[in-house]
């Protein structure tokens, strides 16, 4: 099993890793050694079908007669693209991914004939499709923080994102089965859980009128004993001042708001059709820092979107220089086939997209670094992940704002300590257990 892509891809891949489990079937140590090889894909950007392009053939050459099945994204997008390639046994499309082991492992028809080979699993509605719910842990923190995904799909069309075609429409987990879930993995010993999906915030308004993100948030607190829960990204529309308010006088949510913000220019926003303006997403910053002084904040800001010009880019820069971000996920705009966006004039060169990139990349880099230098001589509070590479006299941790850590020791993983920061080292934070 390979994932590609973002959480929320990540979080799929478990629960079909799951599905797999249950028939009886264990996790082959490398693909060259698997009867069945799963690709989950991403096709948020080219770069992301290249890979997954890539990863056919390199398996394809390894294990030319495993059982090759491709998933995710870039399956439900484009499966005759993939069903083309060789060495695809299968093309299970997001819509039937809930049902992946089961069509992998028996006699079928195609959903679709189309003359080829490759059986291919693709459909259009989503309606109907289960939410995959499986915790899913970064192979960085070693299974520290699981990641729940709550929601999938997205009801938004901005012109340049694909992602509402490949995964529907948005639907939520219903706040019962994120209890139950929830309450498993505090069973299991684990402290924080991160809680994702591909529009979060707006979760729950497909299981009732009356649900809204705010209520999940306050179930959890009360319904569970979980220790710190993380929320992942969040539009900026979707930050109410209930969310703030429930975030900033919690002790037990991480101290941490990730905003997706795209452009600075008014224009672009318009073109890309975002639903704020940029005086709107400036106020939404200046409020949640306002409530959490030492919060962690970050944004995707995409550069070269078609019409981009100089001044559109300057207005996203000097935005980025005001507002008191942590950290950004810098995207260059990248075609989506069916995208309104694709058909738009005056697209950016390349060169200049990349300028832009690495202007914002250095800029990102200095205001990461300035905040870091900040806590230098102050306690933090911060989740073990293990023990630092070659021997070292060290452990890996997270600070609850959302900043890598040394902790001087050797400390079991998925332990919460009150840090004494001492130094900033090669970008990560260095302290003492106080």
């Amino acid at each position: 099993m390979e994932n590609f892509g973002c959480r929320a891809t990540q979080a799929d891949g478990a629960a079909i890793e799951k599905q797999f489990r249950d028939r009886g079937l264990e996790r082959a140590d490398r693909s060259a050694q698997a009867q069945i090889v799963v690709l989950n894909t991403c096709t948020v950007t080219a770069a992301a079908d290249q890979d997954a392009r890539a990863a056919i053939r390199r398996v394809h050459r390894e294990n030319p007669n495993c059982q090759l099945v491709v998933t995710g994204c870039y399956a439900q997008r484009a499966p005759e693209e993939i069903a083309a390639l060789p060495g695809v046994t299968q093309v299970i499309g997001n819509s039937h991914k809930h049902q992946l082991a089961e069509i992998t492992n028996r006699s079928f028809v195609p959903l679709h004939s189309l003359q080829r080979e490759q059986p291919i699993f693709v459909s259009d509605v989503f309606a109907h499709t289960e939410l995959l719910a499986a915790p899913v842990f970064d192979a960085a923190n070693e299974r520290t923080r699981p990641n729940l995904k709550v929601q999938d799909g997205c009801d938004n069309r901005c012109s340049f994102c694909v992602i509402p075609y490949v995964r529907g429409s948005s639907r939520s987990l219903p706040l019962a089965r994120i209890r139950q879930e929830v309450n498993t993995l505090v069973d299991a010993g684990y402290r924080e859980v991160v809680i994702s999906g591909i529009n979060l915030g707006r979760w729950g308004r497909d299981l009732d009128g009356s649900l809204r993100f705010e209520d999940l948030v306050r179930s959890i607190l009360s319904d569970t004993l979980l220790e710190k829960l993380r929320i992942s990204s969040v539009e900026p529309m979707d930050w109410s001042d209930d969310l703030i308010a429930l975030v900033s006088n919690s002790p037990r949510i991480a101290k941490h708001a990730h905003i997706p913000m795209q452009s600075g220019s008014d224009r672009i926003l318009r073109k890309m059709h975002r639903k704020y303006r940029p005086w709107h997403y400036r106020e939404k910053i200046e409020s949640i820092r306002a409530a959490m002084p030492g919060a962690a904040i970050g944004a995707d800001v995409m550069v070269g979107f078609p019409g981009e010009t100089d001044a559109d880019f300057e207005q996203t820069r000097q935005m980025v220089q005001d507002l008191p971000f942590t950290y950004l996920h810098l995207f260059t705009y990248s075609p989506r086939p069916g995208t309104p966006a694709t058909t738009m004039h005056n697209q950016v060169p390349v060169q200049v997209a990349r300028e832009r990139n690495r202007i914002l990349r250095e800029l990102a880099a200095r205001k990461k670094l300035a905040f870091m230098r900040s806590f230098v001589g102050k306690t933090l509070e911060a989740i073990t992940l293990k023990a630092a590479l070659n021997g070292a006299d060290l452990t890996a941790a997270l600070t609850d704002n959302y900043l890598k850590l040394r902790l001087k020791g050797k400390y079991e993983p998925n332990r919460w300590f009150t840090v004494v920061v001492e130094d900033v080292e090669e970008g990560v934070l260095v302290g003492v257990v106080r």
